[in-house]
């Protein structure tokens, strides 16, 4: 069976959701090993959970500090005695960057932003702005893949989680772009937009109140985002954006309200598996797209919508 490496994606070593997905789903093309590339204690334990057979550790010592071109050398250092059948990295700007870079390395095709990918390594993705439904799959090289957030539900297999210490050479052009200086994303005790498994956002029919979209997202523990409407109006910052300019969602379930559904919108949402709009306007061209739509003001639905669900808990 054929070693598919997965690149962790983690926080100062907490191994994030979209992690847990990618090992789910390089079980069903082959043996799922992780990359670890971090400091301190790697969360072998962790990755062993979802199936992670091998971890192998690399000490970010030498790429801290730089942008993502030493990532994709530890993975081409890795690729070339791992030979692996497949490499899976989350679908974020900087993992589609290092997808890219790898690419070229390995002289292997690339495909971004799957949904899915079956047993086959054949992929489906969403494009043309959601407008097509394609399937592909890689035919030169080791298949690289980034695979959008809640693409698959983390399924708990134990692994091995053998360590393997990992040494790596970084070369002198992949250090020519330092970070000269970074702030952590201020914390508001949401899920990330892109990772969440419930998004609730906000458009023009708010009229610049999200009280009551973000009464609805806490209730459900959701993250909030926004359309380019609501951001272009300065109620709320780029990145609560969903859309076609903003972040692309692929949520378990999407919440709608006051969002009339314009193409540059539906193509950073329209992979929700359930869709749900709430809208004065019956003709809204959301209503096309939705599993459930609601003719109303939003500042009257969703209150009583978290009235309903604090009484039902």
């Amino acid at each position: 069976m054929a070693e598919i490496l997965v690149l962790v994606d983690h926080v100062d070593g907490a191994v994030r959701k979209t992690t847990n997905e990618l090992l789910t789903i390089a079980r069903r093309i082959g043996e799922p090993s992780a990359v670890f590339i971090g400091s301190g204690a790697a969360p072998v334990e962790a990755l062993a959970k979802f199936g992670a057979e091998k971890v192998y550790v690399v000490d970010d010592a030498e790429i801290k500090g730089y942008l993502v071109a030493p990532k994709a050398e530890v993975l081409q250092q890795i690729a070339a005695t791992a030979n692996p059948g497949a490499i899976l990295i989350s679908s974020s700007a900087e993992g589609k960057e290092i997808a890219a870079r790898l690419a070229v390395k390995l002289e292997s095709g690339v495909i971004t932003d799957a949904v899915d990918v079956d047993a086959n390594g054949v992929t489906t993705q969403s494009v043309f702005a959601g407008n097509y439904t394609v399937q592909a799959k890689v035919t030169k090289g080791t298949p690289i893949i980034t695979v959008k957030p809640n693409a698959a539900a983390p399924e708990e297999v134990a692994g091995a989680g053998a360590a393997v210490p990992t040494a790596v050479t970084i070369s002198d052009a992949a250090k020519t772009a330092t970070i000269v200086a970074s702030q952590p994303r201020q914390a508001t005790g949401r899920p990330e937009l892109t990772e969440a498994a419930i998004v609730v956002s906000g458009g023009r029919g708010t009229g610049g109140d999200f009280t009551a979209v973000e009464a609805l997202a806490d209730e459900l523990g959701a993250a909030v985002g926004a359309s380019r409407a609501a951001v272009d109006s300065g109620w709320k910052p780029h990145t609560f954006q969903v859309g076609q300019t903003g972040k692309v969602v692929s949520p378990q379930l999407y919440i709608a309200n006051g969002i009339s559904g314009a193409i540059q919108h539906r193509a950073g949402m329209q992979t929700s598996k359930t869709i749900v709009a709430v809208n004065k306007d019956e003709e809204a061209p959301m209503f096309e797209l939705v599993d459930f739509g609601v003719v109303g003001d939003l500042h009257t639905v969703l209150p009583a919508l978290v009235a309903e669900i604090k009484a039902r808990k």
